[in-house]
């Protein structure tokens, strides 16, 4: 175990990458789970548990080709721009990865899971769950402001 330890230690990047690659694909198989096993349109999965190896494919896909550099890159340029572990620092550090990273980390998934997908329209599912999810909460927001 301090073999593996060692090398996960010497080579972060390559550790980085098997680690997204991995909880993505879990996070995949959970939520296949959790949902009753209830195949998505297209499925070919012929698994009796219900479980689309497919999609759980495409979605390690996109946290290995994205995700895991992404990331990576990301939280090193984070930890240098705002060093330190104070409240102060981590504050910021939450917010800027709020504010820029969190968008673009899920407007990449959607896009990539739609390109994997062959979609006609790569952006489509992008448009339903992020852009009209993220309208709907606003305009909630400013009714509640209002009231």
């Amino acid at each position: 175990m301090n073999r593996a330890w060692a090398a996960f230690k010497a080579h972060p990047y390559i550790s980085n990458v098997m680690g997204y690659t991995t909880l993505f694909a879990s996070a995949d198989l959970i939520q296949q789970s959790v949902l009753g096993g209830k195949n998505t349109a297209g499925s070919t999965s012929e698994d009796p548990a219900g479980i689309d190896w497919c999609q759980t494919a495409r979605v390690a896909t996109v946290g290995f080709c994205f995700h895991a550099n992404f990331n990576y890159h990301w939280l090193r340029w984070l930890e240098r721009m705002l060093p330190g572990g104070g409240v102060k620092a981590v504050t910021g550090k939450v917010v800027v990865d709020q504010l820029i990273a969190a968008p673009l980390t899920i407007s990449a998934f959607y896009i990539g899971l739609s390109l994997l997908e062959n979609k006609d329209d790569p952006l489509e599912d992008w448009r339903q769950k992020f852009w009209t999810s993220y309208k709907v909460h606003n305009q909630s927001n400013a009714a509640a402001v209002t009231l």
